[in-house]
């Protein structure tokens, strides 16, 4: 039983650390029309995946592919919802209209652009204000709502101006927590079969 509480303790510690050394959170999203609210009839998909280092404060937005969009592309950004909005208020937090860069007077393409989360310009200047003023708190927020799922990304076209395909980006687990987990389970699995020797 000691060694069982041993593994358990060295097991936790581990997962307690790790995410302290860790630099970047992934989330990922599947884009489609029956996503936008209310639901667009829309033949467009899409993936999306956002990678946030809080070490180097940047986001990299990768956007694999999308295509079959009814329209061609105007716009594309993250709306968030953070702590001090109105409950199920989303606002757009990244640059306006569009992600720079993203490919625009498309029905299909792809995009990957890393973004420094410290410059005024990766953010909607709104969302700066309404985080708190700074864009540290900006970044802060916008991860925030990341982290609880309160976040999603948005392709506008000329055929559906509001929003032609969205998804809501949610977390990756990380590896730790999976690691974490089996431990739990070998312990258990440990602690039951000493029980039944017994």
């Amino acid at each position: 039983m000691n060694i069982a509480l041993s593994v358990l303790a060295g097991a936790a510690a581990l997962a307690l650390a790790a995410p302290a050394l860790a630099a970047t959170k992934v989330y990922t999203t599947t884009l489609s029309g029956a996503a936008e609210t209310p639901p667009v009839v829309s033949a467009g998909t899409g993936t999306a995946k956002i990678i946030i280092d809080d070490v180097a404060s940047t986001m990299e937005i990768i956007v694999p592919s999308f295509s079959g969009l009814s329209g061609t592309t105007t716009a594309a950004h993250i709306h968030c919802c953070f702590a001090g909005a109105a409950a199920g208020t989303f606002v757009v937090a990244t640059t306006t209209p569009t992600f720079t860069g993203f490919p625009a007077g498309v029905t299909f393409g792809s995009y990957d652009a890393t973004f420094d989360m410290t410059l005024a310009s990766s953010y909607r200047a709104g969302f700066i204000t309404s985080a708190g003023g700074t864009t540290a708190l900006a970044f802060s927020a916008l991860v925030a709502g990341l982290d609880s799922g309160t976040s999603y990304l948005n392709i506008h076209t000329t055929a559906f101006p509001g929003g032609e395909i969205r998804g809501a980006l949610a977390p990756v687990p990380e590896p730790e927590s999976y690691a974490l987990m089996l431990a739990g389970l070998g312990v258990v699995s440990l602690v039951a079969r000493r029980r039944r020797k017994a």
